[in-house]
């Protein structure tokens, strides 16, 4: 077990690593076609948010109707629930930081 985890982590470091070397002489030609960094930023910020906001809604829905099946385990539910709120905000957040970066 460790020697596959230790595999896919050294395969993981050395794909960012070519990964993070492609984009760095990709970068110009995408800014190239008339899309500059704040207009392609911009574009994922709103996917990042409509996604975040999707995610969100059937987080909720799912807690309200598991919340109404099991009311008494309502607390744990509810705790889970915003934890995993926070987790997708923060993405969210995130894609803000990124287009105040571009």
């Amino acid at each position: 077990m460790k020697k596959t985890l230790l595999t896919l982590s050294a395969l993981a470091i050395g794909v960012a690593a070519h990964a993070a070397e492609a984009a760095a002489t990709a970068a110009p030609a995408a800014v190239a076609g008339g899309w500059n960094a704040k207009m392609v930023a911009a574009l994922g910020l709103a996917i990042a948010a409509f996604g975040g906001a999707i995610g969100q809604g059937i987080a909720t829905g799912k807690a309200v109707e598991s919340i109404a099946r099991q009311p008494e385990a309502a607390n744990d539910i509810r705790g889970a629930l915003l934890l995993g709120l926070a987790l997708i905000e923060a993405l969210t957040i995130y894609a803000l930081l990124v287009v105040f970066v571009a």
